[in-house]
């Protein structure tokens, strides 16, 4: 009845299709983002087999990246293609050392979460997210895209880990909060 359909899983259980599948996964990010889906919860679109699978059993291994603006308008007033992580933020955290831990308005790790600057995902959802390795990376990538040139500065810093400019890259969803995470804490 529905070739184009993709069809949605949630936990491996086949539970429907949808006809709007990109509107559908917007719309459950922005829900996890705005924290009404729990952080914990895994959202995997496979455009190639049609397939949303969403993921909330336990037992995940999940990592935290910033996140990265998708839409020309966002609510968060973040321009497309800018880390969502704002100077607002990091205000909000240095009044925390101020007002201690168990203050009502406390804001910390969890007020990072609920802005929707960082997101939490595992190694599926890692698959078909596209990361760059470090802020920078991300301006450098924008101005590529605007058709500024990028000075190579080769031999410089962390210039093994920096991300290559590769001109056939869409956009990046998010952003490494430091390149050693990568490995993880335990690494």
């Amino acid at each position: 009845r529905y070739p184009n359909a993709t069809k949605v899983f949630v936990n491996g259980t086949w539970v429907g299709v949808h006809q709007d599948p990109k509107h559908l996964v917007s719309l459950v990010q922005n829900l996890r983002r705005k924290n009404v889906i729990s952080f914990e919860v895994s959202l995997v679109r496979d455009i190639r087999d049609r397939e949303f699978k969403i993921f909330s059993d336990a037992g995940r291994v999940m990592r935290p990246l910033f996140t990265v603006e998708q839409e020309e308008n966002g609510d968060n007033g973040v321009a497309n293609g800018q880390l969502i992580l704002q100077k607002k933020h990091i205000e909000n955290l240095e009044r925390d050392k101020e007002l201690g831990k168990y203050h009502p308005d406390y804001w910390g790790w969890p007020g990072l979460l609920r802005s929707g600057a960082i997101e939490y995902l595992d190694a599926e959802e890692e698959e078909t997210a596209m990361i760059c390795m470090t802020p920078e990376d991300l301006d450098m990538f924008r101005l590529s895209k605007l058709g500024f040139s990028v000075a190579d500065s080769s031999g410089q810093g962390n210039n093994r880990i920096r991300t290559k400019i590769n001109p056939t890259t869409h956009m990046y969803t998010h952003c490494e909060i430091h390149p050693s995470m990568l490995l993880g804490i335990c690494a």
